[in-house]
């Protein structure tokens, strides 16, 4: 809408947008957040909801500057098998910082909001730390192999408290977000791994194999995402001023095993192996499926090898 400006100021714009929309926001969810510390389980059950509706209200408020200051097509499929009131564990390939605005704009009111698991030092991070506080995102907190060498005692601790945070969801539906790859794909990153995929880096287990093991009994199933940018991953600056042409995401619904329920990931070796052979094989699904991407929607590289 704003194209005939320069792409400064389509920038500046968006970001005192994304500013002003996340202060008002943020206000209205730590006041929601004292009233939910009231110990009254309907009141905070209502507060819960209240405080969701602002969240998405957050995310359609970005979806209007995007839609203000750039012109972006979006090429998206999928989103009919998804369910509002549904529980679903969430994956993606991670290119980009863009990454998570623009699934928050596909997704939105078509599932529950996207929640990450957060180490507990998160809750720190001036403003957003709070908001991922109120609106109960999981905070975990990961005790290494070394630290339990030392500590016993604190065996089984984490998951635990992880268990306990995730109580809350047990009425109320989400979608648990994890990005498998831990870290955004980059030549360098990818010539580092000697990843044996094409367009992604290695996949880490561990952190959905934990999820599942907290929430097991509540998550339905997997969303396996793909996200292709035709033309080349954008920056975050790209996308607020307006200069990400197209954005392809493809949704596919997958069941998860049953027989991966409540295993022990960190001390089964037998059940590791075979829930990393799972979401290896899910990669190289995805590395075929970014292949036939790539050829369908070429980005600049690719024409470049032509």
């Amino acid at each position: 809408m704003l194209s005939f400006l320069p792409a400064f100021l389509r920038g500046t714009l968006a970001i005192l947008l994304l500013a002003l929309n996340t202060i008002c926001c943020a206000s209205v969810l730590f006041l929601l957040a004292l009233v939910k510390l009231l110990p009254i389980p309907t009141l905070q059950k209502r507060c819960t909801i209240i405080m969701i509706r602002v969240a998405e209200f957050w995310i359609l408020c970005n979806s209007g500057w995007m839609a203000l200051t750039g012109n972006t097509r979006w090429e998206i499929e999928g989103l009919e098998q998804l369910d509002y009131r549904g529980w679903y564990l969430v994956t993606s390939n991670h290119q980009s910082w863009v990454d998570i605005i623009a699934l928050q704009h596909v997704l939105n009111r078509r599932m529950p909001m996207l929640k990450f698991f957060l180490k507990q030092e998160l809750i720190w991070v001036p403003i957003i730390g709070l908001c991922w506080w109120a609106l109960d995102f999981p905070f975990m907190k990961r005790y290494s192999k070394a630290y339990l060498a030392k500590h016993p005692e604190k065996a089984g601790q984490d998951l635990a408290t992880t268990r306990k945070a995730c109580e809350k969801f047990k009425t109320t539906p989400v979608a648990v977000f994890n990005f498998l790859e831990g870290t955004r794909l980059t030549p360098a990153k990818h010539a580092e791994q000697q990843s044996p995929f094409n367009y992604l880096l290695k996949p880490k287990s561990g952190g959905i194999a934990f999820v599942l093991d907290a929430m097991g009994n509540q998550l339905r199933s997997l969303l396996d995402i793909t996200i292709h940018y035709p033309g080349g991953n954008p920056s975050f600056w790209d996308l607020l001023s307006g200069k990400v042409p197209e954005v392809v995401i493809h949704c596919e619904l997958k069941p998860i095993p049953p027989e991966f329920l409540g295993k022990d990931y960190q001390n089964d070796e037998a059940f590791r192996a075979e829930f990393q052979a799972w979401v290896n094989q899910l990669w190289v699904d995805k590395d075929a499926h970014l292949a036939r991407l790539h050829a369908q929607y070429p980005t600049p590289a690719d024409r470049a090898k032509k």
